[in-house]
């Protein structure tokens, strides 16, 4: 018997899209359209740079379409948690090019986010004991995790204007760094309440200067380290993450529907592989905000995420509301979460107890199909 004539792309595009049709993201082709989200999981003490147990669990899970690793810190100031990978020095570049070539040998995709956490830290974790910084002093509410444990948080130091080429620098020299370890693009990340998304929304950003006020001022550091960030590796491969409402590590804006769809159609100017969008606020489902009016400003390649399964990323994958949907507990407990959901398995729950720190339980022990 004849074996069967394989799909044609035309046959496929006329299918509904989802999950499992293939995307162009910049110059690839993803095999699929299940992205691994970017998740700090604390397991890079020894000097902030990957060791054997991060290369496995990424190994793991190189059937994504597209991995986004763990935020990784730009510089020394930009450490906010301990044992979170950077991407500054050249022990951290060897480090990560151990991790790219393992997923580059099964045939993956790797970005990395590059992360600069702004006022989320604390004295213990800076250099020479500084204050984190931050676009004012502004102290967030609630406690942070040290070295030491859960600490209050401080009052950031306010970045003076002629600082902030420096803070471009240090996104420049992570973008630089992410290309010499291998990687195939890169994610700035501008949500969840970390430096870049401080100073995008109002509520932690007050400043006076060119970089405070309308959203255009508020957006300029973001597009200043965009522009930095695609002049080394090309916009194709470069993704910008946003969090319109998220109001994890104390974050809020006045507008959001004015704020982010002007920050999205700026970014749509650069034909960038892709913007990926937190839809959700953590701590208030109800929390909501104009979601057709921001996709519609941004007219390239769009990612999802919050708390989305099988059947709710295929409806927005086949309704247009999204081009990739990533992922971040499902992939935590289910390394082969691809293969899970093209066969209609059972999923594995994740253990919270895990996320943060530890060793080898609950990072790569989750059992694959089959045992």
């Amino acid at each position: 018997m004849p074996d069967p004539v394989p799909e044609t792309e035309a046959q496929r595009q006329d299918a509904p899209l989802d999950l499992f049709t293939p995307i162009h993201v910049g110059p690839y082709t993803l095999a699929n359209r299940a992205v691994m989200a970017p998740m700090t999981r604390n397991r890079s003490p020894k000097g902030n740079a990957p060791g054997d147990m991060n290369v496995e669990y990424y190994r793991q899970r190189a059937q994504a379409g597209l991995i986004i690793t763990e935020g990784s810190q730009v510089s020394p100031q930009g450490c906010g948690y301990p044992g979170t990978p950077g991407i500054y020095n050249a022990e951290q570049v060897t480090a990560w090019r151990r991790v790219t070539d393992t997923i580059h040998a099964a045939d993956g995709r790797i970005f990395l986010q590059l992360w600069h956490v702004g006022r989320i830290s604390h004295p213990s974790l800076q250099p020479d004991g500084a204050p984190p910084v931050a676009p004012s002093a502004i102290r967030p509410e609630g406690d942070t995790v040290t070295v030491e444990g859960r600490q209050p948080f401080v009052t950031p130091r306010a970045l003076e204007t002629d600082e902030l080429p420096g803070i471009v620098e240090q996104y420049r020299l992570g973008a630089s760094n992410a290309l010499e370890a291998g990687f195939d693009g890169v994610e700035i990340h501008g949500a969840n309440g970390y430096l870049l998304d401080q100073f995008l929304r109002d509520g932690s950003n007050r400043r006076t200067d060119a970089y405070g006020g309308s959203p255009d001022n508020r957006a300029r550091l973001l597009l200043e380290v965009t522009d930095a960030v695609a002049g080394v590796w090309g916009a194709a491969r470069v993704g910008v993450r946003l969090s319109p409402v998220n109001s994890f590590n104390s974050m809020a804006d006045s507008n959001p529907d004015e704020t982010f769809p002007f920050v999205a159609g700026r970014l749509d100017d650069y034909d960038l592989a892709y913007l990926h969008v937190v839809e959700w606020d953590v701590a208030d489902a109800s929390n909501t905000y104009d979601k057709e009016r921001m996709r519609r400003a941004f007219t390239g390649t769009y990612m999802v995420n919050s708390g989305y399964n099988l059947e709710s990323a295929n409806a927005a994958l086949a309704a247009g509301a999204a081009d990739l949907v990533s992922f971040g507990k499902p992939f935590i407990a289910n390394p082969d979460l691809v293969e899970r959901f093209a066969k209609g398995a059972l999923l594995n729950e994740p253990d919270p107890s895990t996320f943060y720190g530890g060793d080898e339980k609950g990072y790569t022990d989750y059992p694959f199909l089959g045992g």
